[in-house]
């Protein structure tokens, strides 16, 4: 027993540490405009300072994209959106309002976020999707599951949407899962969509199919996508390239291309590796 407590004791250290953890607060708010905007915002881990002093907006109705060297703090923006980290210095609104006077629930239930790396359970298809939105019902889920071309690995899977995938969907490849990751998004139909390199690890094939889920689901939303391949949100309504936690410019691809030598470095390198032959 004295062995069992001196091995389980980092666990007790980190729980308590946990427990001591202040409690995220806020009002419950009915926002019901989504545009969103990053002021001063600051944030650290210990010494190590991610986001310094970062300025944009994203607005309505519109897709923004975000890229930068890796290491510059893109994911980290939207771990500060969504209230996974708390900023220490700034301002961060969606609508308006400061996101930290926002209650987590009603600012989760405005928000989809599609990372990626997809966490899935051993349980049934239709349960991992279903998770979206507890609530719905089978045909909802199913309508989800279509647009997001799910119905194709269903199809393939012994007991269809009802086939268990198992733990963290191991019995189904990575864009498969990426798949009803996205589907989950179209069940919930939030207003903001968040998607985190989700294409980073996927073969041509797969890429394509998520693409079309993705163009189906961001309609009429205020969207944010981080990705590193440039070719993919060339087409955007605007582009934030961030280096070294700061945001160093902001516009659409071609007016980039003439003021941003990062930019156009990494667009070139982008292009240099779609084109190597081995």
């Amino acid at each position: 027993f004295i062995a069992m407590i001196l091995f389980f004791e980092d666990s007790y250290d980190r729980i308590r540490d946990l427990m001591d953890e202040s409690v995220q607060n806020g009002d419950d708010k009915e926002v019901k405009k989504y545009g969103i905007c990053f002021k001063d915002v600051e944030f650290q881990y210990g010494d190590n300072k991610i986001i310094n002093r970062a300025n944009f907006t994203a607005d309505q109705d519109a897709v923004t994209a975000i890229v930068g060297p890796s290491g510059c703090g893109k994911t980290t923006v939207l771990r500060l959106l969504s209230r996974l980290y708390d900023y220490d210095k700034g301002e961060i609104t969606v609508g308006g309002e400061d996101i930290k006077s926002i209650s987590t629930a009603s600012l989760f239930s405005k928000i989809s976020i599609v990372f990626q790396n997809v966490e899935l359970f051993n349980t049934s298809v239709m349960e991992n999707i279903r998770l979206g939105c507890k609530e719905a019902t089978d045909e909802e889920v199913l309508a989800a599951a279509k647009l997001a071309n799910v119905d194709d690995i269903a199809a393939k899977l012994p007991d269809g949407y009802k086939t268990m995938i198992g733990e963290n969907g191991s019995k189904l490849s990575g864009g498969e899962r990426q798949r009803i990751s996205i589907a989950r998004a179209f069940l919930k139909d939030a207003p903001i969509i968040l998607l985190d390199e989700i294409s980073a690890s996927l073969d041509v094939e797969n890429e394509m199919e998520i693409q079309s889920s993705i163009n189906k689901l961001i309609k009429n939303k205020t969207v944010i996508i981080v990705s590193h391949r440039m070719k993919s949100i060339e087409k955007v309504d605007k582009i934030i390239v961030m280096d070294d936690g700061k945001v160093v410019c902001a516009g659409k691809h071609e007016e980039l291309m003439k003021c941003s030598k990062l930019y156009g470095d990494m667009v070139r390198k982008s292009q240099l590796t779609e084109d190597y032959i081995y």
